[in-house]
């Protein structure tokens, strides 16, 4: 069957979308004020650092309350990092004790966030901070040789706890560390369990372990929505990168397809397992792949209840009180977050991981500053917690223990911890040639999309990615 690309009502689509999943929120600059896939990577430890630079880095830090610097933190929309009103109060926190260092922050999106960056890169206006994921921080400017090494934060003794999976997600082939971790996620998909009630399609999953059967269950679940009257199931959005891990994520689970090899030396997408998905999910009824979507417009759709299910959840999205209480959709429905369905029965999950990266600038005053706001804000008894707690995900740190206890999203979060967290698989993320294989991969599924031999786009999508890995390690 022939299946043609859909545009859901992008007239209904709100303007305003969710963090962690491509989404797009306003960009502006606070003031600037002295008063945003553990398992999820191989497991290697940094390569430590020589004893002169920790102990550089020591002095720099216990001296950091006699700094004096003016430093820009630019942040993605990492749940409320993302929230003027929210960092300011941090910031403010930070200022308490180190009154001499000021910051002025710039609030970028997944839309346009890179494209800002990178302006500024080519002007010789790169920020001084930046918080996101390894990526960015790692694979991508970080393998350019402009970030600062890390590696004398990581070997304090305040990263003693880190997960090895961390470290490894967040230290170059070389060793070097381009990004402190500060939080981490596991993204799963999610469904209106109304509709799936309505359906009969309950009996194809287990709401207990939010796990489908099987792959095959999957399919029935969706075709018996499609016949219960909600002809729009599912988008396989592909108008950018945004929330593609979701996408990603669905179809390497299906029947076991892999995006790059273990190593993270060669893209893998082009097999038969992952050509079978595709191959499914393009002549179900109720799936679409849709080009005018990215994840945050999909997800917006699913809350609308336009669509019966997302690819582009996490514990974030669960707790998102925007339209209506945690957990439900705009119009009441509840909100029941899934792992994706596998032949295997032995989900993985794409993982995120968020920290703090330092361009450098070259300028050693900055620089010492910058880590010693990365070290507050990673590392403080106290600040930590609200650091992690704006992210609305997960410590890094093994020792910070349940940060959500006492508060209002501890079951949910618990549920998480619980369920999804433990599936965490690698986070391949940091593969040379990410970016260009980001690109390739929405590109690819729009061709796929449009009725284009599916084999012939998968080995398209290696071509291209490896191309890029080769040009980025030569």
């Amino acid at each position: 069957m022939k299946k043609k690309l859909v545009a859901l009502g992008m007239a209904s689509v709100m303007a305003a979308s969710l963090a962690a999943c491509g989404s797009s929120s306003g960009s502006s600059t606070a003031a600037s004020t002295s008063a945003a896939d553990d398992t999820a990577a191989q497991e290697q430890t940094a390569a430590p650092a020589a004893d002169t630079q920790a102990a550089e880095t020591t002095e720099s830090t216990a001296e950091g309350s006699n700094l004096s610097a003016s430093l820009t933190l630019w942040t993605y929309p990492v749940g409320s990092w993302g929230d003027s009103a929210t960092v300011d109060s941090l910031i403010s926190d930070f200022n308490a004790k180190y009154p001499g260092i000021s910051v002025t922050v710039e609030y970028l999106d997944y839309t346009n966030g890179d494209d800002q960056v990178n302006t500024a890169i080519e002007g010789g206006q790169a920020p001084d901070l930046v918080l996101e994921g390894p990526e960015r921080l790692v694979a991508n400017w970080g393998a350019k040789g402009l970030m600062v090494d890390l590696s004398d934060l990581m070997s304090e003794d305040s990263a003693s706890d880190l997960y090895d999976s961390i470290r490894s997600a967040c230290t170059a082939s070389d060793g070097k560390v381009y990004e402190y971790p500060l939080c981490m996620v596991a993204h799963c998909m999610a469904i209106n369990r109304n509709m799936f009630e309505k359906a009969d399609a309950l009996q194809y999953l287990d709401e207990e372990t939010h796990t489908w059967n099987s792959t095959e269950d999957f399919l029935k679940a969706v075709q018996a929505v499609y016949d219960s009257g909600q002809t729009d199931v599912a988008a396989v959005y592909c108008a950018g990168q945004g929330g593609d891990q979701g996408t990603r994520a669905l179809v390497n689970n299906m029947y076991g397809g892999t995006f790059t090899n273990a190593d993270h030396t060669a893209y893998t997408v082009s097999s038969d397992e992952n050509n079978k998905a595709l191959a499914d999910l393009y002549a179900q009824d109720g799936i679409n792949f849709d080009a005018s979507l990215v994840g945050g417009d999909e997800i917006n759709l699913f809350r609308q209840g336009v669509l019966a299910m997302s690819l582009c959840w996490n514990a974030s999205q669960q707790n998102n009180t925007d339209n209506n209480d945690a957990g439900l959709t705009n119009d009441g429905d509840t909100i029941l977050p899934m792992s994706f369905p596998t032949s295997s029965g032995d989900a993985k999950l794409c993982g995120g991981i968020w920290g703090f990266g330092i361009f450098d600038n070259g300028d050693e005053n900055k620089i010492a500053a910058a880590k010693t706001f990365i070290d507050f804000m990673c590392n403080d008894e106290t600040e930590a917690s609200k650091a992690v707690l704006a992210a609305g995900f997960f410590p890094v740190h093994q020792n910070m223990g349940n940060v959500y206890v006492g508060t209002d999203t501890a079951d949910t979060m618990q549920m998480f911890t619980d369920y999804f967290m433990p599936k965490m698989g690698d986070y391949y993320q940091v593969t040379p040639g990410w970016a260009e294989a980001r690109t390739a991969w929405w590109n690819m599924l729009q061709s796929i999309g449009t009725g284009s031999d599916i084999p012939t786009e998968t080995a398209n999508f290696d071509t291209t990615a490896n191309a890029a890995l080769a040009a980025a390690t030569s």
